[in-house]
């Protein structure tokens, strides 16, 4: 069941009937028809996979507990590791031994040693990586004290499940989300309003942006050796702002349907395509998983303290595990490489934190020089962007090397569409759109917020009808 379906179109609004006028008395009932929607919400991908989504909920629950109780140091350390090394299992076995079973037959293969891997002929369960993430994070707070273990089975089985996050995000912490499940809840019709708002305009980035750019994206990157110079270029931004339109997107309306509920979600970008370097870039993309990574890896692991070689050593560990996060493929390991490499200067020059600020131009030499980082960093992220959309390593060298030596910048006829200058200058009106409301709390509010919210649903309806592409990119992580 996708967001942008007409079945989320109505199962939404029964939950919130049921949510605020049956099921509003008491904290546990609100709490229990939200876990019963997210349950059911999570069993329309597959409900086979259901069983994995209640079993990691009560093996966090249960080993968060026997670590607060753990009568000595190294009973805690047992129930921690066992949560963790199940956990990990889990998430390696369905999302990566595939991967490491082929990757070693062809090693073998490359050494004359026949083998034949046996491999899971298994579908990925969608969300097991957020949901994953979630009770590993909790489960370590309570280890080292930062929290108390949850008692309530049905409040943390709501914090692991809940359906507006389950499979693609945000990634919550419990120390922010759990405090707000369990009281009871009273409706705030403001907060409800902007929530629809918010919902709409993340519909707009999805439907609008994101999946006009993947018809052009796919057609360019599926037909890259036939295309020339230009038609590459366009093809590489097409796909930068199709994953920001359809992730951000996504996590806009799942923010949105939260405040429908009266919860709030962590914010999940931050303008990331306005930074003006590679790490406020990382502050600002896909912010609750790079902030788990800092606080349950980098930081552990030193961070930028100690020795330059450990500095660098923390840097490409931080990316390259998050690259590998997002699926097992080597062109994800070397998008989270090159993101290293990207980053190691401003550590090591210790400029990592220097643009800490908001972006603001005005009619002078330093907004030039701003403007030129802002668009150097998008060019440096956009040439990451290929690697992480091109099947193989090899196909995103070539098709970065034919930019650079085929020399044609000439439009070119797509098979499947029409010549592509309206959608550039789409994109430039998106992009001085959201450069407007940057500064906003909402992204459709203000001054004639009404026409604002009227013109997003014509262009939704219009596009929604035009746009074969449905599904969500970070639905497969």
């Amino acid at each position: 069941m996708f967001f942008n379906s007409l079945t989320f179109a109505v199962f939404l609004p029964f939950i919130f009937v049921l949510y605020w006028f049956v099921f509003h008395k008491t904290k546990s009932s609100q709490n229990l028809i939200l876990i019963v929607a997210s349950y059911y919400f999570y069993s329309c991908w597959d409900w086979r996979f259901l069983f994995l989504l209640v079993f990691s909920t009560f093996l966090d629950y249960y080993t968060g507990i026997q670590i607060e109780n753990g009568a000595t140091e190294r009973k805690r350390k047992f129930w921690f590791w066992l949560s963790i090394g199940i956990n990990l299992g889990f998430l390696g076995m369905f999302k990566y031994y595939n991967f490491f079973a082929a990757s070693f037959s062809e090693l073998l293969n490359g050494f004359g040693l026949k083998s034949s891997p046996f491999l899971l002929d298994v579908v990925l369960p969608v969300g097991i990586s957020f949901y994953t993430f979630h009770g590993l994070s909790y489960v370590i707070d309570i280890y080292y004290k930062r929290i108390k273990a949850e008692y309530n089975f049905v409040d943390y089985s709501l914090f692991v499940s809940y359906f507006p996050l389950l499979v693609a995000g945000p990634i919550e912490r419990a120390t922010h989300l759990l405090p707000q499940v369990k009281v009871k809840r009273s409706f705030d019709f403001e907060k409800a309003k902007e929530g629809v708002y918010q919902m709409i305009w993340g519909l707009l980035k999805k439907v609008v942006i994101a999946d006009t750019c993947a018809t052009y994206a796919n057609a360019i990157f599926d037909h890259y050796p036939s295309m020339n110079s230009l038609s590459l270029i366009l093809g590489a931004v097409y796909f930068a702002f199709q994953i920001y339109g359809d992730f951000s997107g996504y996590s806009d309306m799942a923010l949105g349907m939260s405040k429908l509920f009266g919860i709030d979600l962590l914010k999940n970008f931050n303008y990331p395509y306005f930074s003006r370097d590679i790490a406020e870039f990382w502050r600002r993309w896909h912010i609750s998983l790079s902030s788990w990574f800092r606080d349950y890896l980098y930081i552990p692991l030193g961070g930028s303290k100690g020795s330059k070689a450990m500095q660098i050593r923390n840097v490409f560990i931080i990316f390259v595990v998050s690259g590998f996060w997002h699926g097992a493929n080597w062109t994800y390991l070397a998008w989270g490489f090159l993101n290293a490499v990207y980053f190691l200067p401003l550590l090591l020059l210790k400029k990592n934190r220097k643009n800490m600020d908001e972006v603001v131009l005005r009619f002078d030499l330093e907004s030039l020089k701003t403007t030129g980082l802002i668009l150097y960093t998008f060019v440096l992220t956009t040439i990451a962007w290929v690697f992480f959309r091109a099947k193989t390593i090899t196909d995103a060298v070539l098709y970065l090397k034919r930019i650079l030596v085929n020399s044609v910048y000439e439009s070119q006829y797509l098979t499947n569409e029409r010549y592509n200058y309206e959608i550039i200058l789409m994109l430039i009106l998106f992009v001085l759109v959201e450069w407007n409301k940057r500064t906003q709390i909402e992204p459709i509010s203000g001054k004639y917020s009404t026409y604002k919210l009227a013109l997003c649903i014509m262009a939704i309806i219009a596009f929604g009808t035009y746009s074969d592409y449905k599904e969500f990119i970070y639905f497969q992580f």
